[in-house]
Protein backbone atom coordinates (compact mmCIF):
# COMPACT_ATOMS: atom_id res chain seq x y z
CA UNK A 1 0.00 0.00 0.00
CA UNK A 2 3.18 2.38 0.75
CA UNK A 3 4.05 1.79 -2.57
CA UNK A 4 0.91 2.19 -4.17
CA UNK A 5 0.61 5.63 -2.09
CA UNK A 6 3.63 6.67 -3.51
CA UNK A 7 2.84 6.01 -7.00
CA UNK A 8 0.02 7.74 -6.64
CA UNK A 9 2.10 11.28 -5.92
CA UNK A 10 4.37 10.62 -8.02
CA UNK A 11 1.34 10.10 -10.80
CA UNK A 12 -0.34 13.22 -9.46
CA UNK A 13 2.67 15.20 -9.45
CA UNK A 14 3.30 14.40 -13.22
CA UNK A 15 -0.46 15.40 -14.10
CA UNK A 16 -0.05 18.93 -12.44
CA UNK A 17 2.60 19.67 -14.47
CA UNK A 18 0.62 18.18 -17.93
CA UNK A 19 -1.44 21.09 -19.94
CA UNK A 20 -3.76 19.98 -22.76
CA UNK A 21 -2.31 22.02 -25.72
CA UNK A 22 -4.26 24.96 -27.53
CA UNK A 23 -5.49 23.98 -31.16
CA UNK A 24 -5.59 26.66 -33.50
CA UNK A 25 -8.51 26.04 -35.60
CA UNK A 26 -8.90 29.39 -37.69
CA UNK A 27 -5.26 28.69 -38.01
CA UNK A 28 -5.69 25.50 -39.53
CA UNK A 29 -8.63 26.12 -41.32
CA UNK A 30 -7.02 28.81 -43.15
CA UNK A 31 -4.04 27.21 -44.12
CA UNK A 32 -6.32 24.24 -45.49
CA UNK A 33 -8.30 26.71 -47.58
CA UNK A 34 -5.41 27.00 -50.02
CA UNK A 35 -5.14 24.92 -53.64
CA UNK A 36 -3.50 21.42 -52.25
CA UNK A 37 -3.76 17.89 -53.40
CA UNK A 38 -4.99 15.18 -51.14
CA UNK A 39 -2.36 12.15 -50.91
CA UNK A 40 -3.57 9.03 -51.47
CA UNK A 41 -1.93 5.66 -51.82
CA UNK A 42 -2.65 2.76 -53.67
CA UNK A 43 -1.58 -0.89 -54.00
CA UNK A 44 1.14 0.26 -55.90
CA UNK A 45 2.41 3.89 -54.15
CA UNK A 46 0.92 7.37 -54.53
CA UNK A 47 -1.88 8.33 -56.91
CA UNK A 48 -1.52 10.30 -59.48
CA UNK A 49 -3.92 13.74 -59.09
CA UNK A 50 -6.24 12.53 -61.36
CA UNK A 51 -6.86 9.16 -59.59
CA UNK A 52 -6.96 10.33 -56.50
CA UNK A 53 -9.63 13.17 -57.59
CA UNK A 54 -11.29 10.46 -59.11
CA UNK A 55 -11.36 8.43 -55.55
CA UNK A 56 -12.52 11.65 -53.35
CA UNK A 57 -15.48 12.48 -56.11
CA UNK A 58 -17.15 9.04 -55.11
CA UNK A 59 -16.96 10.06 -51.43
CA UNK A 60 -17.97 13.47 -51.77
CA UNK A 61 -20.90 12.22 -53.58
CA UNK A 62 -22.16 10.83 -50.60
CA UNK A 63 -21.31 14.04 -48.45
CA UNK A 64 -23.88 16.14 -47.56
CA UNK A 65 -21.59 19.59 -48.57
CA UNK A 66 -18.10 18.31 -50.75
CA UNK A 67 -16.94 21.67 -50.02
CA UNK A 68 -16.64 20.53 -46.21
CA UNK A 69 -15.62 17.55 -46.75
CA UNK A 70 -12.66 18.99 -48.71
CA UNK A 71 -11.74 21.58 -46.21
CA UNK A 72 -11.77 18.84 -43.93
CA UNK A 73 -9.19 16.20 -45.59
CA UNK A 74 -7.36 19.47 -46.44
CA UNK A 75 -6.78 20.50 -42.70
CA UNK A 76 -5.92 16.75 -41.85
CA UNK A 77 -3.54 16.18 -44.29
CA UNK A 78 -2.06 18.64 -42.41
CA UNK A 79 -1.76 17.78 -38.95
CA UNK A 80 -2.45 13.87 -39.31
CA UNK A 81 0.98 13.02 -41.21
CA UNK A 82 -0.13 9.51 -41.85
CA UNK A 83 -1.51 9.64 -45.63
CA UNK A 84 -4.56 8.33 -46.95
CA UNK A 85 -4.36 4.79 -48.65
CA UNK A 86 -7.69 3.57 -51.05
CA UNK A 87 -8.31 -0.29 -52.07
CA UNK A 88 -9.21 -1.44 -48.32
CA UNK A 89 -11.53 -3.08 -47.31
CA UNK A 90 -13.42 -2.47 -43.39
CA UNK A 91 -15.46 -4.16 -41.21
CA UNK A 92 -16.98 -3.14 -38.00
CA UNK A 93 -16.88 -5.74 -34.79
CA UNK A 94 -19.24 -5.42 -32.66
CA UNK A 95 -18.42 -6.47 -28.74
CA UNK A 96 -15.88 -8.83 -27.84
CA UNK A 97 -18.86 -12.13 -29.35
CA UNK A 98 -17.32 -10.84 -32.93
CA UNK A 99 -13.58 -9.37 -32.35
CA UNK A 100 -12.46 -12.37 -30.67
CA UNK A 101 -13.00 -14.89 -33.92
CA UNK A 102 -12.16 -12.36 -36.23
CA UNK A 103 -8.84 -12.15 -33.73
CA UNK A 104 -8.51 -16.01 -33.49
CA UNK A 105 -9.24 -16.25 -36.94
CA UNK A 106 -6.41 -13.76 -38.04
CA UNK A 107 -3.99 -15.51 -35.40
CA UNK A 108 -4.74 -18.72 -37.00
CA UNK A 109 -3.88 -17.84 -40.42
CA UNK A 110 -0.69 -16.17 -39.94
CA UNK A 111 2.38 -17.50 -41.74
CA UNK A 112 4.68 -15.51 -41.30
CA UNK A 113 4.37 -12.74 -38.75
CA UNK A 114 1.71 -11.66 -35.66
CA UNK A 115 2.23 -8.19 -33.81
CA UNK A 116 0.27 -7.56 -31.00
CA UNK A 117 0.25 -4.41 -28.74
CA UNK A 118 -2.52 -4.21 -26.18
CA UNK A 119 -2.93 -2.23 -22.53
CA UNK A 120 -4.89 -5.20 -20.91
CA UNK A 121 -3.20 -8.89 -22.60
CA UNK A 122 -4.39 -11.50 -20.84
CA UNK A 123 -5.16 -15.42 -21.79
CA UNK A 124 -8.62 -15.07 -22.85
CA UNK A 125 -10.96 -17.63 -24.98
CA UNK A 126 -13.04 -17.84 -28.47
CA UNK A 127 -14.70 -20.85 -29.45
CA UNK A 128 -13.10 -23.14 -26.80
CA UNK A 129 -9.68 -22.26 -27.44
CA UNK A 130 -6.96 -20.43 -25.39
CA UNK A 131 -5.18 -17.38 -27.05
CA UNK A 132 -1.57 -18.29 -25.33
CA UNK A 133 -1.91 -22.15 -26.79
CA UNK A 134 -2.67 -20.37 -29.96
CA UNK A 135 0.38 -18.18 -29.97
CA UNK A 136 2.59 -20.42 -29.01
CA UNK A 137 1.27 -23.37 -31.73
CA UNK A 138 1.85 -20.61 -34.15
CA UNK A 139 5.44 -19.96 -32.97
CA UNK A 140 5.81 -23.59 -33.49
CA UNK A 141 5.05 -23.38 -36.42
CA UNK A 142 7.70 -20.84 -37.40
CA UNK A 143 5.52 -17.93 -37.16
CA UNK A 144 7.38 -14.64 -35.06
CA UNK A 145 5.10 -13.81 -32.84
CA UNK A 146 5.90 -9.97 -31.27
CA UNK A 147 3.63 -9.03 -27.92
CA UNK A 148 4.30 -5.22 -26.58
CA UNK A 149 1.21 -4.87 -23.34
CA UNK A 150 1.79 -2.45 -21.29
CA UNK A 151 2.99 -2.98 -17.45
CA UNK A 152 -0.24 -1.42 -15.75
CA UNK A 153 -2.88 -2.05 -17.80
CA UNK A 154 -1.58 -5.34 -17.79
CA UNK A 155 -0.37 -5.91 -14.52
CA UNK A 156 -3.42 -8.08 -13.21
CA UNK A 157 -2.02 -10.96 -15.92
CA UNK A 158 -0.65 -14.08 -14.11
CA UNK A 159 3.04 -13.93 -14.48
CA UNK A 160 2.93 -17.99 -15.89
CA UNK A 161 0.71 -16.89 -18.38
CA UNK A 162 4.24 -14.64 -19.97
CA UNK A 163 6.38 -17.71 -19.00
CA UNK A 164 4.63 -20.40 -20.72
CA UNK A 165 4.44 -17.93 -23.76
CA UNK A 166 8.37 -17.07 -23.50
CA UNK A 167 8.58 -20.70 -23.17
CA UNK A 168 6.70 -21.43 -26.71
CA UNK A 169 9.27 -18.98 -28.13
CA UNK A 170 6.82 -16.04 -28.30
CA UNK A 171 8.62 -12.74 -28.20
CA UNK A 172 7.71 -10.43 -25.44
CA UNK A 173 8.22 -6.57 -24.53
CA UNK A 174 6.83 -4.96 -21.64
CA UNK A 175 6.03 -0.95 -21.72
CA UNK A 176 6.97 1.15 -19.61
CA UNK A 177 7.72 -0.83 -15.98
CA UNK A 178 6.56 0.47 -13.03
CA UNK A 179 9.78 -0.46 -11.41
CA UNK A 180 11.87 2.54 -12.41
CA UNK A 181 15.32 0.26 -12.27
CA UNK A 182 13.74 -1.79 -15.41
CA UNK A 183 12.71 1.42 -17.42
CA UNK A 184 14.09 1.14 -20.30
CA UNK A 185 13.76 4.90 -21.73
CA UNK A 186 13.01 7.85 -19.43
CA UNK A 187 10.76 6.96 -16.54
CA UNK A 188 7.43 7.89 -16.50
CA UNK A 189 4.67 5.85 -14.58
CA UNK A 190 2.03 7.91 -15.81
CA UNK A 191 2.73 7.48 -20.23
CA UNK A 192 1.00 4.37 -20.94
CA UNK A 193 0.42 2.50 -24.20
CA UNK A 194 -3.10 2.23 -24.48
CA UNK A 195 -3.48 0.77 -27.77
CA UNK A 196 -5.28 -1.93 -29.11
CA UNK A 197 -3.28 -3.54 -32.42
CA UNK A 198 -3.04 -6.86 -33.99
CA UNK A 199 -1.45 -7.21 -37.64
CA UNK A 200 -1.06 -11.07 -39.05
CA UNK A 201 1.35 -10.78 -41.88
CA UNK A 202 0.60 -7.18 -42.71
CA UNK A 203 -2.44 -8.22 -44.63
CA UNK A 204 -4.92 -7.95 -41.50
CA UNK A 205 -5.21 -5.94 -39.00
CA UNK A 206 -7.80 -5.77 -35.56
CA UNK A 207 -8.00 -2.31 -34.12
CA UNK A 208 -10.00 0.10 -31.92
CA UNK A 209 -11.04 -0.35 -28.22
CA UNK A 210 -11.36 -4.05 -27.72
CA UNK A 211 -8.77 -5.28 -25.18
CA UNK A 212 -7.40 -8.81 -25.08
CA UNK A 213 -9.36 -8.96 -21.73
CA UNK A 214 -11.83 -11.80 -20.54
CA UNK A 215 -14.12 -8.73 -19.72
CA UNK A 216 -15.14 -9.14 -23.70
CA UNK A 217 -15.78 -12.80 -23.46
CA UNK A 218 -19.41 -12.03 -21.32
CA UNK A 219 -20.28 -10.10 -24.54
CA UNK A 220 -23.34 -11.47 -26.02
CA UNK A 221 -23.77 -11.80 -30.16
CA UNK A 222 -24.83 -8.36 -31.40
CA UNK A 223 -28.23 -8.06 -32.48
CA UNK A 224 -29.32 -4.28 -32.64
CA UNK A 225 -33.18 -5.24 -32.02
CA UNK A 226 -32.55 -7.04 -28.78
CA UNK A 227 -31.35 -5.68 -25.50
CA UNK A 228 -28.82 -7.90 -24.02
CA UNK A 229 -29.22 -8.72 -20.21
CA UNK A 230 -26.87 -6.20 -17.81
CA UNK A 231 -25.19 -9.35 -16.21
CA UNK A 232 -25.25 -12.75 -18.08
CA UNK A 233 -24.94 -16.23 -16.64
CA UNK A 234 -21.24 -16.05 -15.73
CA UNK A 235 -21.63 -12.85 -13.90
CA UNK A 236 -19.55 -10.40 -15.43
CA UNK A 237 -21.19 -7.21 -17.04
CA UNK A 238 -21.33 -7.28 -20.89
CA UNK A 239 -18.66 -4.91 -22.20
CA UNK A 240 -20.01 -3.05 -25.70
CA UNK A 241 -17.45 -2.15 -27.89
CA UNK A 242 -15.79 -1.82 -31.29
CA UNK A 243 -12.83 -2.54 -33.20
CA UNK A 244 -12.36 -2.54 -36.93
CA UNK A 245 -10.94 -5.68 -39.29
CA UNK A 246 -9.15 -3.87 -41.92
CA UNK A 247 -6.98 -5.72 -45.40
CA UNK A 248 -5.60 -3.76 -47.84
CA UNK A 249 -2.62 -1.50 -48.22
CA UNK A 250 -3.14 0.75 -45.09
CA UNK A 251 -2.45 -2.40 -42.87
CA UNK A 252 1.29 -1.91 -42.87
CA UNK A 253 0.95 1.32 -41.33
CA UNK A 254 -0.08 -0.61 -37.95
CA UNK A 255 3.16 -2.63 -38.24
CA UNK A 256 4.81 0.52 -38.63
CA UNK A 257 3.27 1.66 -35.12
CA UNK A 258 4.21 -1.89 -33.83
CA UNK A 259 8.11 -1.66 -34.94
CA UNK A 260 8.07 1.93 -33.91
CA UNK A 261 7.61 1.42 -29.75
CA UNK A 262 9.35 -2.16 -29.87
CA UNK A 263 12.36 -0.20 -31.15
CA UNK A 264 11.60 2.30 -29.06
CA UNK A 265 11.33 -0.06 -25.58
CA UNK A 266 14.60 -1.22 -26.34
CA UNK A 267 13.72 -4.74 -27.58
CA UNK A 268 15.41 -7.29 -29.12
CA UNK A 269 16.03 -6.68 -32.91
CA UNK A 270 13.60 -8.04 -34.95
CA UNK A 271 14.05 -10.94 -37.64
CA UNK A 272 13.73 -9.07 -40.90
CA UNK A 273 10.61 -10.25 -42.96
CA UNK A 274 9.80 -9.22 -46.59
CA UNK A 275 6.19 -7.56 -46.74
CA UNK A 276 3.42 -9.00 -48.83
CA UNK A 277 2.63 -7.90 -52.67
CA UNK A 278 0.20 -5.33 -51.90
CA UNK A 279 -3.37 -6.03 -53.23
CA UNK A 280 -6.89 -3.98 -52.88
CA UNK A 281 -9.46 -5.90 -51.08
CA UNK A 282 -12.37 -2.94 -51.08
CA UNK A 283 -13.02 0.44 -51.77
CA UNK A 284 -12.69 1.79 -48.64
CA UNK A 285 -10.13 4.97 -47.73
CA UNK A 286 -8.38 4.78 -44.78
CA UNK A 287 -5.81 6.77 -42.52
CA UNK A 288 -4.11 5.66 -39.53
CA UNK A 289 -2.95 8.11 -36.93
CA UNK A 290 -1.18 7.02 -33.72
CA UNK A 291 -0.27 9.68 -31.40
CA UNK A 292 2.24 9.91 -28.78
CA UNK A 293 2.65 12.67 -26.06
CA UNK A 294 6.26 12.52 -26.45
CA UNK A 295 6.44 13.68 -29.86
CA UNK A 296 2.88 15.14 -31.68
CA UNK A 297 0.58 14.36 -29.02
CA UNK A 298 -1.99 17.16 -31.18
CA UNK A 299 -2.83 14.56 -33.52
CA UNK A 300 -6.09 12.82 -32.72
CA UNK A 301 -6.94 15.79 -30.84
CA UNK A 302 -7.07 18.24 -33.65
CA UNK A 303 -8.34 15.59 -36.09
CA UNK A 304 -11.09 15.12 -33.78
CA UNK A 305 -11.79 18.76 -33.56
CA UNK A 306 -11.15 19.87 -36.80
CA UNK A 307 -13.98 16.92 -37.69
CA UNK A 308 -16.33 17.95 -35.61
CA UNK A 309 -15.74 21.58 -36.70
CA UNK A 310 -16.38 21.33 -40.50
CA UNK A 311 -19.55 18.93 -39.81
CA UNK A 312 -22.02 19.95 -42.26
CA UNK A 313 -25.07 17.79 -41.08
CA UNK A 314 -24.47 15.50 -37.95
CA UNK A 315 -21.88 13.93 -35.22
CA UNK A 316 -22.51 10.75 -33.78
CA UNK A 317 -20.44 10.00 -30.83
CA UNK A 318 -20.01 7.29 -28.16
CA UNK A 319 -17.71 7.68 -25.61
CA UNK A 320 -16.19 5.01 -22.97
CA UNK A 321 -15.04 8.01 -20.39
CA UNK A 322 -16.03 11.27 -21.04
CA UNK A 323 -13.99 13.74 -19.75
CA UNK A 324 -13.52 16.38 -22.99
CA UNK A 325 -11.21 19.43 -22.65
CA UNK A 326 -12.20 23.02 -22.93
CA UNK A 327 -11.86 22.53 -26.70
CA UNK A 328 -13.17 19.59 -27.09
CA UNK A 329 -16.85 20.38 -25.49
CA UNK A 330 -17.22 23.62 -26.81
CA UNK A 331 -16.51 22.16 -30.36
CA UNK A 332 -19.72 19.93 -29.69
CA UNK A 333 -21.69 22.58 -28.43
CA UNK A 334 -21.28 25.25 -31.36
CA UNK A 335 -21.85 22.28 -33.71
CA UNK A 336 -25.47 22.03 -32.20
CA UNK A 337 -25.92 25.75 -31.67
CA UNK A 338 -25.63 26.11 -35.90
CA UNK A 339 -27.94 23.29 -36.02
CA UNK A 340 -25.58 19.98 -36.53
CA UNK A 341 -27.68 16.64 -35.18
CA UNK A 342 -24.75 16.38 -32.51
CA UNK A 343 -25.85 12.86 -30.60
CA UNK A 344 -23.67 11.54 -27.65
CA UNK A 345 -23.98 8.27 -26.61
CA UNK A 346 -22.40 7.63 -22.63
CA UNK A 347 -22.26 4.76 -20.00
CA UNK A 348 -24.73 4.55 -17.47
CA UNK A 349 -22.47 2.58 -15.83
CA UNK A 350 -18.65 2.12 -15.76
CA UNK A 351 -15.62 0.68 -14.34
CA UNK A 352 -14.46 3.96 -13.57
CA UNK A 353 -17.40 5.25 -11.45
CA UNK A 354 -15.81 8.64 -10.73
CA UNK A 355 -15.81 9.53 -14.58
CA UNK A 356 -19.67 8.81 -14.29
CA UNK A 357 -19.63 11.92 -11.90
CA UNK A 358 -18.13 14.21 -14.18
CA UNK A 359 -19.77 13.03 -17.10
CA UNK A 360 -22.99 13.86 -15.60
CA UNK A 361 -21.72 17.15 -14.62
CA UNK A 362 -21.48 18.43 -18.36
CA UNK A 363 -25.08 17.53 -18.83
CA UNK A 364 -26.39 20.53 -18.34
CA UNK A 365 -23.97 23.16 -20.58
CA UNK A 366 -24.81 20.45 -22.95
CA UNK A 367 -28.35 20.44 -23.27
CA UNK A 368 -28.57 24.26 -23.07
CA UNK A 369 -26.44 24.04 -26.51
CA UNK A 370 -28.75 21.63 -27.98
CA UNK A 371 -26.86 18.64 -27.70
CA UNK A 372 -28.81 14.67 -27.28
CA UNK A 373 -27.04 13.16 -24.44
CA UNK A 374 -28.37 8.85 -24.38
CA UNK A 375 -26.46 6.62 -21.37
CA UNK A 376 -26.19 3.35 -22.76
CA UNK A 377 -27.94 0.65 -20.33
CA UNK A 378 -27.50 -2.96 -20.00
CA UNK A 379 -23.70 -3.56 -19.40
CA UNK A 380 -20.58 -1.46 -19.27
CA UNK A 381 -19.90 0.49 -22.59
CA UNK A 382 -16.56 1.01 -24.08
CA UNK A 383 -16.58 1.91 -27.53
CA UNK A 384 -14.73 5.06 -28.89
CA UNK A 385 -15.98 6.34 -32.02
CA UNK A 386 -17.29 8.95 -34.01
CA UNK A 387 -19.04 9.41 -37.33
CA UNK A 388 -19.67 12.72 -39.27
CA UNK A 389 -22.04 13.67 -41.89
CA UNK A 390 -22.41 9.83 -42.86
CA UNK A 391 -19.48 9.85 -44.17
CA UNK A 392 -16.18 10.39 -42.25
CA UNK A 393 -15.51 7.44 -39.20
CA UNK A 394 -13.13 7.47 -36.50
CA UNK A 395 -12.33 4.07 -34.15
CA UNK A 396 -9.93 3.47 -31.95
CA UNK A 397 -8.62 3.24 -28.80
CA UNK A 398 -8.49 7.22 -27.54
CA UNK A 399 -10.78 8.13 -25.11
CA UNK A 400 -12.85 11.98 -25.29
CA UNK A 401 -10.80 12.38 -22.04
CA UNK A 402 -7.49 14.52 -21.58
CA UNK A 403 -5.60 11.24 -20.59
CA UNK A 404 -5.81 10.41 -24.24
CA UNK A 405 -4.53 13.70 -25.36
CA UNK A 406 -1.35 14.56 -22.41
CA UNK A 407 -0.56 10.50 -21.51
CA UNK A 408 -1.40 8.09 -23.51
CA UNK A 409 0.08 6.20 -26.87
CA UNK A 410 -3.09 5.87 -28.82
CA UNK A 411 -4.27 4.31 -32.15
CA UNK A 412 -6.98 6.13 -34.21
CA UNK A 413 -8.42 4.89 -37.71
CA UNK A 414 -10.13 7.17 -39.81
CA UNK A 415 -12.40 5.93 -43.01
CA UNK A 416 -13.87 7.77 -45.50
CA UNK A 417 -17.15 6.80 -46.95
CA UNK A 418 -20.39 5.66 -46.52
CA UNK A 419 -20.13 2.23 -45.83
CA UNK A 420 -18.12 2.12 -42.98
CA UNK A 421 -20.41 5.02 -41.43
CA UNK A 422 -23.63 3.12 -41.93
CA UNK A 423 -22.69 0.13 -39.91
CA UNK A 424 -21.24 2.22 -37.38
CA UNK A 425 -24.44 4.52 -36.97
CA UNK A 426 -26.07 1.13 -37.00
CA UNK A 427 -24.79 0.12 -33.75
CA UNK A 428 -24.93 3.43 -32.48
CA UNK A 429 -28.81 3.18 -33.37
CA UNK A 430 -28.97 0.36 -31.34
CA UNK A 431 -27.42 2.00 -28.42
CA UNK A 432 -29.78 4.60 -28.34
CA UNK A 433 -32.59 1.80 -28.28
CA UNK A 434 -31.79 0.75 -25.17
CA UNK A 435 -30.33 4.12 -23.68
CA UNK A 436 -32.63 6.32 -21.72
CA UNK A 437 -32.11 10.25 -22.81
CA UNK A 438 -30.88 12.14 -20.74
CA UNK A 439 -33.39 15.26 -20.24
CA UNK A 440 -33.59 18.05 -17.76
CA UNK A 441 -35.52 16.06 -14.70
CA UNK A 442 -32.44 13.85 -14.99
CA UNK A 443 -30.22 16.60 -14.70
CA UNK A 444 -32.08 17.96 -11.97
CA UNK A 445 -32.24 14.46 -9.95
CA UNK A 446 -28.93 15.17 -9.56
CA UNK A 447 -28.33 15.29 -5.82
CA UNK A 448 -25.80 17.57 -3.98
CA UNK A 449 -23.72 14.30 -3.28
CA UNK A 450 -23.51 14.10 -7.04
CA UNK A 451 -22.42 17.71 -7.60
CA UNK A 452 -19.69 17.46 -4.93
CA UNK A 453 -18.10 14.18 -5.79
CA UNK A 454 -18.42 15.67 -9.72
CA UNK A 455 -16.19 18.68 -8.35
CA UNK A 456 -13.94 16.80 -6.25
CA UNK A 457 -13.17 14.40 -9.47
CA UNK A 458 -12.95 17.53 -11.72
CA UNK A 459 -9.70 18.35 -10.33
CA UNK A 460 -8.22 15.59 -11.00
CA UNK A 461 -10.13 15.18 -14.27
CA UNK A 462 -6.64 14.84 -16.01
CA UNK A 463 -5.83 11.47 -14.35
CA UNK A 464 -8.84 10.03 -14.59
Amino acid sequence: MRILALLVVIVAGLGACAHVPVVNERQLLQEAAGKQSIRIYGTRGPLSARQADKVLARVAAQAPNADALDRHLAVEQIIAKGPLYAGNSVRVLQDGAATFPAMFSAIAGAKHVLDLEYYIFQDVQSGGRDLGDLLVQQSHAGVHVRIIYDAVGSLGTPASFYDKLRAGGVELLQYNPIDPLKARTHYSPNDRDHRKILVADDEIGIVGGVNLSTDYESAPSFRPAVAPKATPAGGHPVWHDTDLEIRGPVVPELSALFREHWHEQKGPPLAPVSPPPMRAWGRQIVRVIGSSPTKLATRYYTTVLTAIRTAQSSVWMTAAYFVPTYQELRALKLAAQRGIDVRVILPSRSDEPEVLAVQRSYYAGMLRAGIKIYERRNGIMHSKTMVVDGVWSLVGSSNFDQRSVLFNDEVDVVVLGSEAADQLRAGMTADMQHARRVDWKFVRQQGIGQHLKAWFWRLWQRLL
